[in-house]
């Protein structure tokens, strides 16, 4: 800690000077982070240097802004018990709250070229956080009805609902152009991807097989889309999936990831492995997704990040951490690598974020 006291206002010089010339910086990483290379594993031969960015509480789905200059993310922080939206500027290390403090949110992105905010949230099902799901049915993923998908000035003001259709309507991520968003949505019965303009209108729909799409992100052309899935192929599965949607629930147990065009054609499986794929994000170039998956020991919950090849084939990991890795994203400018962990966690259920140089 003492040295990374001692290095901060050089940190900030760093930072902060190629922003005074209208660039990103060359160096993102905030004062307040602290290096973590000996939580580096053997094995993770794509990470040259790694800093832990949060410390303490639950800390997931960070994703840059279009400029590289900050982060947002999820977490659980300063006091509200359930998921809420928050930006790091990754120059001074500062973090505020951008959504309104009520319901659950989930799924933040950066909007309208930064100049505003993105992320789904229950604030109008109630000012509380809504039930956890029971558990007692397995492991499952809540899909709170109550759901909408919402933007905000980045000071969290000027809130604006750009969903208003029944039912959930969640997991948004915009084109790297800014004129479309992609997200999932139960409007016609079904867990299915739909795209629409930024503004919201002219919704299109993109999947039909029965089953759950989600998670989804263009590529930087975007011109593809990837995202997770999971298409129950028995009657038992089949019937599990619809009494579990019926109470706004599922079961992520075997996802896999696959690939379409931006218009919804050629659809195409990438991964075909036990247990459950998901967060994929495309490779710079565009020719591999990294995402995260236990399908090395698929009953457990040990989490790695993998590369796989659009095109398909065996994955290559590129995390060996014991505990849960997942939700990587790159920079803009490609040289960086945020992602979600539980590594170095001083408690159980501990999740913080980390900030790697990634090595090609």
């Amino acid at each position: 800690m003492k040295a990374a006291r001692l290095a901060a206002p050089a940190l900030i010089a760093l930072a902060i000077a190629p922003l005074a010339m209208g660039q990103p910086p060359a160096r993102p990483v905030p004062p307040t982070a602290v290096a973590a290379d000996t939580l580096i594993r053997k094995g993770e031969t794509h990470i040259a240097r790694l800093w832990q960015l949060t410390f303490g509480g639950e800390n997931a789905e960070a994703y840059w802004s279009a400029d590289g200059t900050k982060l947002i993310f999820q977490s659980t922080r300063d006091g509200y018990p359930c998921d809420q939206q928050f930006v790091m500027e990754l120059g001074t290390g500062a973090v505020r709250r951008v959504s309104n403090g009520k319901g659950r949110t989930t799924c933040g992105y950066f909007y309208d070229a930064d100049r505003r905010v993105l992320f789904s949230s229950t604030h109008l099902g109630a000012d509380t956080c809504p039930p956890l799901p029971d558990f007692s049915q397995g492991y499952v993923w809540a899909l709170y009805p109550s759901y909408d998908i919402f933007t905000a000035k980045p000071d969290g003001t000027d809130l604006d609902r750009l969903t208003r259709t029944p039912g959930y309507d969640a997991e948004a991520t915009v084109s790297t152009d800014g004129k479309w968003i992609v997200f999932t949505s139960v409007r016609d019965g079904d867990l299915d991807l739909y795209k629409m303009k930024s503004d919201g209108s002219d919704v299109t729909r993109l999947t039909s097989q029965a089953g759950y799409d989600g998670g989804a992100f263009f590529s930087r052309d975007g011109e593809w889309i990837c995202w997770r899935a999971e298409y129950p192929a028995s009657d038992s599965s089949r019937a599990d999936y619809q009494k579990l949607l019926a109470k706004h629930l599922i079961r992520p147990s075997h996802l896999d990831l696959w690939v379409m065009k931006a218009d919804g054609s050629g659809k195409r499986k990438v991964t075909d492995k036990p247990g459950a794929s998901f967060a994929p994000y495309f490779t710079p170039d565009g020719k591999s997704l990294i995402y995260s998956s236990n399908w090395e020991n698929p009953r457990g919950r040990n989490f790695d990040l993998y590369l796989v090849p659009v095109a398909g084939g065996e994955p290559k990991a590129v995390t060996r951490d014991a505990t849960f890795d997942g939700f990587p994203m790159f920079s803009p400018d490609g040289r960086w690598l945020v992602f979600s962990s539980n590594r170095g966690a001083k408690g159980r259920g501990e999740t913080n974020l980390f900030l790697a140089e990634w090595k090609p």
